[in-house]
């Protein structure tokens, strides 16, 4: 019953708001975005606390937001590390353990609504807000991001381009707003009407509409020196818009994977990462 009930979820949510749009679009726009920007999971679990609790740990704040950081200190080059969408600092383990070894100054946080941090909700812009806060205080050499950590570290650069950043990577990232946007609108089964509403109200509120947010686009301005690795088999973000990204990214080092996945959790690529930096 339980499980028939998740499944049917989303359909009972997204009549819901059709329902509400009918009486009061703005308070069922506003419902469908928070919706959209909030995370289920990626709180520290028992488990990961262990490794997490063995770095140098500290606050940030930033929009009433309290930012958990953490800092494996060395004498090397400073790297960012920057998780994705429902996760939290322990994805990096295996790949700061690396990078410990070759004596790297490695910094990372979790983001709003994820892990330690506080919070109640997350999106790009939200993101890339907080990573220039902590590129501001650390200034790293480099920014590595994975999934939607890697969108929000190709957004960071468009965005903030005068940094003393020599290098960025990005793993798996989406690149295509519109694309996450037309799944969102299959799983709840938005009206066309209600999508082109709340393509306006991100308008507003972000300043673009869904078509308008594009890496593939973004990354036309880039000089920065880039690594952009993606699996041919992702089955969460599509490997056609690595493609895109790369045709695009002048300076950019395109590495495809074959049967490694979304979360590209392979030694090999931890290696890929750490060459690309020494390079």
């Amino acid at each position: 019953m339980k499980e028939k009930y998740k499944k049917h979820l989303p359909l009972i949510i997204g009549k819901y708001l059709h329902l509400l749009f009918f009486f009061n679009p703005k308070k069922a726009l506003n419902k469908a975005y928070t919706i959209f920007c909030t995370p289920r999971k990626g709180k520290v679990l028992p488990e990961q606390d262990t490794f997490l609790e063995q770095a140098e740990d500290e606050i940030i704040y930033i929009d009433n937001i309290t930012l958990q950081t953490y800092r494996w200190p060395n004498l090397g080059e400073t790297i960012l590390l920057i998780h994705g969408w429902e996760s939290n600092t322990h994805r990096w383990k295996n790949l700061i353990q690396k990078l410990q070894q070759e004596g790297y100054n490695i910094i990372a946080f979790d983001a709003p609504a994820h892990g330690n941090s506080s919070g109640k909700i997350f999106n790009i812009p939200l993101y890339t807000k907080c990573i220039q806060k902590i590129v501001e205080l650390y200034r790293p050499n480099y920014v590595v991001g994975h999934s939607l950590g890697g969108m929000a570290t190709i957004f960071h650069q468009y965005s903030f381009p005068d940094q003393e950043i020599k290098k960025i990577v990005a793993l798996a990232p989406p690149s295509e707003l519109s694309r996450i946007m037309r799944d969102y609108q299959g799983i709840l089964k938005f009206s066309p009407k209600f999508m082109k509403a709340l393509n306006s109200y991100f308008k507003d509120k972000h300043g673009f509409y869904f078509e308008e947010f594009s890496l593939s686009e973004f990354v036309k301005k880039l000089t920065i020196t880039g690594l952009l690795i993606h699996d041919k088999n992702d089955d969460i973000v599509p490997y056609s818009e690595a493609e895109n990204i790369s045709k695009n990214w002048n300076t950019v080092q395109f590495i495809t994977t074959e049967n490694y996945g979304h979360s590209l959790f392979f030694k090999e690529v931890d290696y890929m990462i750490i060459d690309f930096l020494k390079a």
